[in-house]
């Protein structure tokens, strides 16, 4: 990934002495990165560079000035930031910066750095001294949490890339109907993708192998799996470094609608969900009101026997009558809880295709397996989506 920089003329009188008075919080050299002069800081930095709005950068007044810093950089005026961009402290002010387009972009600068209004930005109170003394160790942990009166196992693995210094995306992978957390962990390819992309993943189990959604499918109506996930959440981020902002449900089959589920009953704690092999259930049956738009992206088959493409009427495991949404009747409806606007995009060489004009920045998106069963979907082609997309 390669982020524009950009760098601005910085008005001599814009920062004050109180910009300057502590030292800076170094997040240390970013390898491969071609932002290494911009590290996150409380006051001052060091090196002739300034803690301005929270990154340490430079002053410039010649496009010399701005290329020592970085290869491609260049001194632009503040007049071309788009509004909103500049921080209150320097509201008059122009300087060295790393432009984005989501938050991806400022992944080279460390966990607290968002993308607002175009510019890389640490919101208040986001620091990496938030971040707990972590006691989970690297690779796979078997952890349970109690919900109500009963206890509910799962099991988190933190990548070997884990340090614990800044905090890391956080991924909950739902099992199949009558599956395992350990079976979901070797099948889905969340486990390997954790380790090359650096992210924290647990795997939940689910009461007899099912989650309990609408009027399917467990056989008991009383097990409550959305405070189950959200206490799962709870105690990961008691243990570890966990970006809050960036929680996501991703799971095949049952495991799938169980994260459908979730966005529709826990929109303030997940940022975007990637079911496999299941749709939404008609309103009547799963009242879908999520509290905020949520990026979703599905992966669908369309010879799948077990959840039909086209949707309709069926019988689930526990003997409930339920009607599914169908694959495309689940785009359209997420499309419309996101309030998106304008046409989806031709499908892709994977067979994805994506609305992007949605409230909030979201996104929602098909992707169709002509011929395919059920099966998980693509873990790479998942994150890359979930990733650009972080809570307000």
């Amino acid at each position: 990934m390669r982020s524009r920089v950009v760098a601005a003329c910085l008005l001599a009188s814009a920062v004050g002495a109180a910009l300057l008075a502590s030292s800076c919080r170094g997040l240390g050299p970013q390898t491969g990165s071609e932002t290494n002069f911009l590290r996150s800081c409380d006051a001052s930095c060091g090196d002739g560079l300034s803690c301005i709005c929270g990154v340490c950068t430079r002053a410039c007044s010649a496009e010399s000035q701005c290329a020592a810093l970085s290869s491609g950089a260049e001194c632009v005026a503040v007049a071309e930031r788009p509004a909103g961009a500049a921080c209150a402290e320097v509201e008059s002010a122009a300087f060295c910066d790393l432009t984005c387009s989501d938050d991806a972009d400022c992944e080279p600068l460390g966990a607290p750095f968002r993308c607002q209004g175009g510019f890389c930005r640490a919101p208040e109170g986001d620091t990496a001294a938030a971040c707990p003394a972590t006691t989970l160790s690297i690779g796979d942990n078997d952890r349970t949490v109690t919900v109500g009166d009963t206890t509910r196992s799962y099991v988190v693995r933190l990548p070997a890339s884990y340090t614990g210094a800044s905090a890391m995306p956080l991924v909950l992978d739902f099992h199949t109907l009558g599956g395992t957390s350990a079976a979901e962990a070797e099948a889905s390819g969340y486990r390997e993708l954790a380790e090359r992309e650096g992210f924290i993943v647990a795997w939940p189990q689910g009461i007899d192998g099912a989650w309990n959604i609408g009027p399917c499918c467990t056989t008991s109506r009383d097990v409550d799996d959305v405070a189950f996930a959200r206490a799962l959440v709870q105690e990961v981020q008691a243990e570890a470094c966990v970006d809050v902002k960036r929680v996501y449900a991703v799971g095949v089959a049952n495991g799938g609608g169980m994260a459908y589920h979730l966005a529709c009953n826990a929109a303030d704690v997940f940022a975007g969900v990637a079911p496999s092999a299941f749709d939404l259930l008609a309103e009547s049956e799963q009242p879908c009101q999520p509290a905020r738009p949520v990026t979703e992206i599905s992966f669908r088959g369309t010879a799948d026997v077990l959840v039909p493409y086209e949707g309709g009427a069926q019988q689930a495991p526990n003997g409930a009558n339920i009607t599914f949404l169908g694959a495309v009747g689940t785009f359209e409806r997420w499309a419309e809880l996101n309030q998106c606007t304008g046409s989806p995009s031709a499908e892709d060489e994977s067979g994805c295709s994506t609305i992007s004009s949605c409230a909030g920045g979201v996104e929602v998106t098909l992707c169709t397996a002509q011929g395919g069963g059920t099966a998980w979907g693509s873990a790479e082609i998942g994150w890359a989506t979930l990733k650009r997309h972080s809570l307000p």
